[in-house]
């Protein structure tokens, strides 16, 4: 089975747009042309200023960022008490400021009264303790509290509304943030000392063959010395199905016997699957491999603009809906484990509803990992995220098919601007230090690419407009319900997430009835998941729901449990193997006359730039 009629519905899209498009040379008759093609034709020409302007701004709403001064402005105008606050911030801040000052220069070592933020490395060289640095640092410090306090809640602002100014101002001050200047740095003046100025010459190279390829907008190749399939991705399997959409990998096993219930693994499509397996070392698929289960995986397929018109409902029929299929045939007469990661998660969690729904057992359990299914508190993605910014988007995406891998990366980028953004420039630029390449950065930069009816769909319906939890999103038709899911649910949250914030993913408790365990490990959105056994300095706080029990609040849900030392894998391979029938003999990929090895793991899209 295969996407052919979808591939066609995409076509026929791109001749409806291209035949909507405003004709090169006026028409003889104006009064033929119908009022609905005049409509036609002036919304099709508003579409594709808003495209050509997304361009230029990154995909970033001119629109939103106005609306959102003038709001903060017209509040913080009609707010005496504010301002006065605001005043005394400036004479306290001075003061300390004056203070820290005069204490330097008499020699002692006083306490800074500003610290950075628990992601901002930019201050970590020793020069920033000594004057006149300390002072140039407190000072920028000092004016990022004060920005902080001026764009905290007010009565009456909306708070999505504060919340982006405070934004807008971070990313404004960075900009001028002295560890930025080679003048003012001392680490750049020490290091530029020492290497008798090498160090630019390397910098300037380095933003060279960057701004090069920026403009070019070419994707880097993986380094030889990361292959996929061979250092990364290179857990031992073959792929046993393909269609348009996905690639489904079956891995070879390990062990003797293996659990009869076979796993299924969903990952999300905005990034590459092989997060879940890295290096050999901390590969959760091999790890799960190795436990003694038959693992299947899907590979998404990194789409184009002949792709413009996949769905939300294409990829649940044609992904995950397919894989179940396929792996039914494969192991007749056994329920599968479905496992979802981040969008896969949500995607999952729809189709087990839907399936819960409709009478369907063939799942056996879910987990959701770092997978929200109620977007309320989505965290600071909400910053990007209203109606002007959606429809600024679907423009973009509806003048080129999909949206574009630096249009993704750059949001996510600017969250933590001062970490990833501005200490990398410093770092490259200005230190000449070249980025030295790791499994998981790798990985962050092999990025993909995202169908525009679909991101559409889950921007809107998912995001925006909250559908799943409120009761109005439909599947065939039909509004599901997470309540109608049975089967048992573990769900992991990560601490410091910022793509899904682990009190947004633990509502998934207050949405089900089902019995299920919350497992909450350290870490963020990535290196949470990727917590092997073994890994230094991890632990995890799990907790048990029994089915029809009340609901605990996340704060509540934390004071009760108490960390644990060490890796979260063991504690969920627990809880797999007793939701287990039990062992039978292992199953090799390639069994089954119907499908066939089409080729080795990790198959083809993999490698789709």
């Amino acid at each position: 089975m295969t996407l052919t009629p979808i591939r066609k519905r995409a076509r026929s899209a791109a001749a409806e747009a291209a035949s909507a498009q405003l004709p090169a040379t006026v028409p003889p008759a104006p009064q033929a042309v119908s009022k609905q093609g005049e409509e036609h034709h002036h919304a099709a020409l508003d579409r594709s200023a808003m495209a050509s302007l997304a361009r230029f701004t990154g995909g970033l709403s001119p629109h939103a960022m106005i609306d959102a001064w003038t709001d903060w402005a017209m509040h913080l105008g009609r707010a005496p008490g504010r301002q006065l606050e605001l005043l005394e911030r400036v004479r306290c801040n001075v003061m300390k400021l004056s203070q820290y000052s005069v204490a330097q220069m008499v020699g002692a070592a006083p306490e800074k009264p500003f610290q950075p933020g628990p992601y901002d490395t930019r201050w970590s060289h020793e020069g920033w303790d000594k004057a006149p640095f300390s002072l140039w640092q407190q000072g920028f410090l000092s004016t990022q509290d004060w920005w902080h306090a001026a764009t905290s809640d007010l009565r009456g602002l909306r708070k999505q509304n504060a919340e982006r100014v405070g934004f807008f101002m971070r990313q404004l001050l960075d900009t001028v943030s002295p560890s930025n200047f080679p003048a003012l740095n001392p680490e750049i003046i020490e290091k530029t000392r020492i290497t008798a100025g090498r160090n630019l010459i390397e910098g300037a190279a380095q933003y060279i063959d960057d701004a090069r390829h920026i403009l070019a907008q070419e994707h880097r190749p993986v380094p030889e010395q990361f292959a996929l399939g061979k250092v990364l991705a290179c857990t031992p399997g073959k792929v046993v199905w393909r269609n348009e959409l996905m690639e489904l990998i079956q891995y070879s096993p390990t062990t003797d016997t293996v659990q009869a219930e076979p796993v299924l693994i969903v990952p999300a499509w905005i990034m590459k699957y092989y997060i879940l397996d890295l290096s050999p070392g901390n590969s959760y698929i091999r790890w799960l491999v190795g436990q003694g289960y038959t693992v299947f995986c899907i590979s998404w397929i990194n789409p184009g603009a002949e792709h413009a018109e996949l769905s939300l409902e294409d990829y649940r029929k044609q992904g995950i809906m397919q894989a179940l299929d396929v792996i039914n045939e494969i192991v007749p007469g056994q329920k599968v484990h479905a496992n979802g990661y981040c969008l896969g998660g949500t995607l999952l969690g729809i189709a087990a509803a839907a399936m819960a729904r409709d009478g369907d057992d063939r799942l056996t359990s879910v987990t959701l990992m770092a997978a929200q299914l109620d977007f309320a508190e989505a965290g600071e993605l909400l910053l990007f995220l209203d109606e002007s910014q959606v429809a600024f988007l679907e423009d973009l995406m509806w003048s080129q098919g999909y949206l574009d891998r630096p249009q993704m990366s750059g949001a996510f980028a600017a969250i933590r601007a001062e970490d990833l953004i501005w200490s990398r420039a410093v770092r490259r630029y200005f230190l000449g230090e070249p980025d030295l390449p790791t499994d998981i950065t790798v990985w962050v930069n092999d990025t993909t690419r995202m169908p525009a009816r679909m991101h559409s769909e889950y921007l809107r319906g998912i995001f925006l407009e909250n559908r799943i939890t409120a009761g109005r999103f439909a599947v065939e038709d039909q509004v599901i319900a997470l309540k109608d899911i049975s089967v048992p649910i573990f769900v992991i949250g990560t601490e410091t997430d910022h793509i899904a914030p682990w009190r947004s993913v633990y509502k998934t408790a207050l949405f089900t009835d089902c019995d299920m365990h919350f497992l909450l490990t350290k870490g963020g959105h990535n290196s949470g998941i990727l917590s092997e056994p073994g890994h230094k300095g991890r632990h995890y706080r799990a907790g048990h729901r029994p089915a029809g029990a009340l609901y605990r609040d996340p704060d509540t849900w934390l004071a009760a449990h108490e960390p644990v030392q060490g890796s979260w894998w063991p504690e969920w391979g627990r809880w797999l193997a007793r939701h287990s029938s039990g062992e039978v003999p292992a199953r090799a990929p390639g069994g089954h006359p119907d499908y066939p090895v089409l080729g080795n793991a990790p198959g083809t899209y993999i490698h789709q730039t």
